[in-house]
């Protein structure tokens, strides 16, 4: 019987080699992510922005952030015993806050991206991260990148990472990739993916420790699982396909931009943060296109590369505004595959749907082994 492999992660096992990747603004809360647990993935949490989600004065997001967080992490743990993950982004100016509640709240791992955790925040010894349950896994998008993380580990805590997802230009949001790279065939999955492994070799040598590679970035079925797996990850990362699920927790007007978008809607823009993005276009970035200016004030400066003072929008308020349905005040990151989306079924409908597909992908590949033996 062909059956989809385990992922491992040091001593934590996730059933399924599939990643629910952590979308923000709230996109990806304790709903989706503990749907996606229940079925034997990983299920994430986004810790970005959620105090904008609070009812309460606007004056304190700092501080609503950590509430809205810990409710969320612990609202998880009691809808779920299966596997927990919280992405957090290394630009957001809370993200110590963030990682120690995390790691105080024993998430099961943390997704570090948007920036390279070289890092952990004061206080984190290294005698600490050699023992705690939580495990850490690096987002990036480069075999230097990954380089760069694992030689600070070494460096500072004499330890280094315990998985790395590695992310291609095909992703939705936020990307590590310049403009002119995204269409780059050299950029591609298919060809990062060698060269983060490469560049971490040295470094599993040194502390006999494997560091298992999660794709991520345009994985759509069961079919593209199985290719990443047998081009050396261990699973992988997906965001996209889980948007246009029952237990997503935007509201059903973000997720039919999903079911209603056409290829030539997911579009490349420049993000207020400074760096490239993939979204589904619709009138809001049209005005922001043609340099109409969206009224906002700056509470507390979110995320530490942008210039509020400059910019024509709010990003975190625009995606607060999408993930609550009012589309006319924001717009929805996606993946480039978004477009053939067609439906909103169950999280358990989809990853049964997506073992289906690799157990035929194999199937199909011994049988193709087979005729020419």
């Amino acid at each position: 019987m062909i059956k989809i492999p385990e992922l491992k992660i040091g001593n934590l096992i996730a059933k399924l080699p599939i990643i629910q990747g952590g979308m923000g603004v709230g996109i990806s809360m304790s709903g989706l992510a503990s749907a996606v647990a229940n079925t034997g993935g990983i299920g994430v949490i986004s810790s970005v922005a959620l105090g904008m989600l609070e009812h309460a004065s606007k004056k304190s997001y700092r501080e609503d952030n950590k509430i809205a967080l810990r409710r969320e992490i612990r609202k998880a743990r009691k809808l779920t015993n299966g596997v927990i993950g919280l992405n957090i982004m290394v630009a957001i100016s809370d993200f110590d806050e963030m990682v120690k509640l995390a790691l105080d709240e024993n998430v099961d791992i943390l997704f570090l991206g948007a920036g390279l955790p070289l890092k952990m925040p004061e206080g984190i010894s290294a005698d600490y991260l050699k023992k705690m349950h939580t495990k850490v896994a690096p987002i990036v998008s480069s075999g230097r990148a990954a380089k760069l993380i694992f030689k600070s580990w070494d460096k500072h805590f004499a330890h280094i990472p315990d998985a790395v997802v590695v992310e291609g230009p095909l992703a939705g949001g936020h990307l590590g990739f310049k403009p002119e790279q995204i269409d780059d065939p050299e950029f591609t999955l298919e060809n990062i993916i060698p060269d983060v492994c490469e560049a971490i070799e040295s470094f599993e040598d040194k502390y006999d420790k494997k560091i298992p590679i999660i794709a991520a970035g345009g994985i759509y079925n069961g079919d593209d699982i199985y290719k990443f797996i047998n081009l050396g990850a261990s699973g992988v990362q997906m965001g996209t396909r889980f948007v246009a699920t029952d237990e997503c927790d935007a509201d059903v007007e973000f997720k039919n931009q999903y079911i209603k978008c056409k290829k030539e809607d997911i579009v490349i823009i420049q993000s207020p943060v400074g760096l490239p993005g993939r979204a589904i276009l619709n009138d809001f970035l049209t005005d922001v296109k043609a340099g109409i200016k969206k009224p906002f004030r700056c509470p507390w400066k979110c995320l530490k590369t942008c210039d509020f003072k400059t910019s024509l929008y709010c990003i975190a308020n625009a995606l607060m505004k999408a993930k609550i349905g009012e589309l006319k005040n924001g717009f929805s990151f996606a993946g480039a595959n978004a477009w053939r989306i067609d439906k909103i079924i169950p999280v358990k409908e989809l990853m049964d749907s997506l073992v289906r597909e690799f157990a035929t992908a194999e199937l199909r590949t011994e049988c193709s082994w087979m005729l020419n033996f």
